[in-house]
C-alpha cells in the first residue's frame, strides 16, 4: 500500500528560503557596526601613538621660545642674522683677480716688472753697478797744493770746445778708478741720476777768495762716497769711475764752473794743481 506524498507547493519553497536567508542577514547587519566601530578605534590608537610624544615635546620647551640660533646649534652650525652683519670696505689687495680681464692685467703688471728689472740689471751691469775694489790706489790725491787732479796720475784728458752741448772736459779712466775733490769745499749734489749726469756730485770751493764749483759726473751707481751738506777735504776720495747717465764708456765728466761761468778743467787744472 503506497502513501500519497503531497508535493510542495511554490509559495512554500519560497516561505522556505525566506527564513534561511533572514538569519545571515541579521547577523551581517549586527557585524558591520561593530567592524566600523573597530577601524575607528585603531585609528584613533595610531594618531594617539603620534601626537602624544610630539606634544609632550613641544610642551616641555612652551615656557622657552627658541631662537634660529638655538635651532641650528643642534646641527654644530651657526647663523647670523643679516641685520646683525657688518659691512667693511673691501680692499684690493685684500682678494686675487677672478675674472680674465683682471688676471691678464696682473700678468701685464708682472711682466713689466720684470722688464724693468731686467733692463736695471743691464744698465748696471754696463755701468758696473757696484763699487770695484780700488786696490793699491790711494784714497787721497797725489798733491800737497790746494787744488789736485781728480784723478790719478796717467789718466787720459780730453777737452771739449765749451758751448757745444758738452760743458766740460771727458777724463778717460778704467771703471772704478777713483775719483777725488778737485779741492777743498762742501757738497752741495750727491745724486742718482742728476740729468744727463747719472751718479753725479757739485761741490763749492773758495779758492783765492773766488767762489768756484766743480761737477764730477757718470759715476758708478753707489760709489758715492759723500752726501750734500757733507765738508771734503783737497783731494779726498768722493766716487769711481763709470759709465752711468749719458755716457758711453766709462770716464769723468769734469766741470768748473769760476763765479758761475764755465772754464775749460783742463787748463784750469794745469794752472791751479800743484
Amino acid at each position: 500500500m503506497t502513501e500519497d506524498i503531497e508535493p510542495i507547493t511554490t509559495s512554500e519553497q519560497s516561505l522556505k528560503r525566506r527564513r534561511t536567508v533572514a538569519p545571515r542577514e541579521a547577523a551581517r547587519k549586527m557585524i558591520a557596526p561593530m567592524r566600523s566601530i573597530a577601524i575607528f578605534g585603531a585609528v584613533g590608537a595610531l594618531v594617539a601613538a603620534v601626537a602624544l610624544p610630539a606634544y609632550a615635546a613641544s610642551s616641555g620647551s612652551s615656557d622657552a621660545t627658541a631662537t634660529l640660533q638655538q635651532v641650528a646649534a643642534g646641527d654644530a652650525q651657526s647663523l647670523v642674522v643679516a641685520s646683525q652683519a657688518t659691512a667693511s670696505p673691501l680692499d684690493r689687495s685684500t682678494y686675487s683677480a677672478t675674472t680674465p680681464e683682471e688676471i691678464a692685467e696682473k700678468k701685464a703688471e708682472e711682466a713689466a716688472k720684470a722688464r724693468a728689472a731686467a733692463a736695471a740689471e743691464a744698465a748696471a751691469a754696463s755701468a758696473g753697478s757696484m763699487p770695484v775694489d780700488i786696490g793699491n790706489y790711494a784714497l787721497v790725491s797725489p798733491g800737497s797744493g790746494e787744488v789736485r787732479y781728480p784723478l790719478p796720475g796717467g789718466s787720459y784728458y780730453v777737452s771739449r770746445t765749451l758751448g757745444s752741448g758738452h760743458d766740460g772736459a771727458d777724463m778717460v779712466a778704467s771703471a772704478g778708478t777713483p775719483i777725488y775733490a778737485a779741492a777743498g769745499g762742501v757738497v752741495r749734489v750727491s745724486q742718482s741720476g742728476y740729468g744727463g749726469y747719472g751718479e753725479a756730485i757739485v761741490i763749492d770751493h773758495v779758492i783765492g777768495g773766488k767762489v768756484v764749483s766743480t761737477l764730477y759726473g757718470h759715476m758708478i751707481y753707489g760709489s758715492r762716497a759723500v752726501s750734500a751738506g757733507q765738508r771734503v777735504e783737497p783731494g779726498q776720495m768722493i766716487g769711481q769711475v763709470g759709465n752711468t747717465g749719458r755716457s758711453y764708456g766709462a770716464h769723468l765728466h769734469l766741470e768748473v764752473r769760476l763765479g758761475g761761468s764755465l772754464v775749460e778743467p783742463i787748463s784750469w787744472l794745469a794752472a791751479n794743481a800743484g
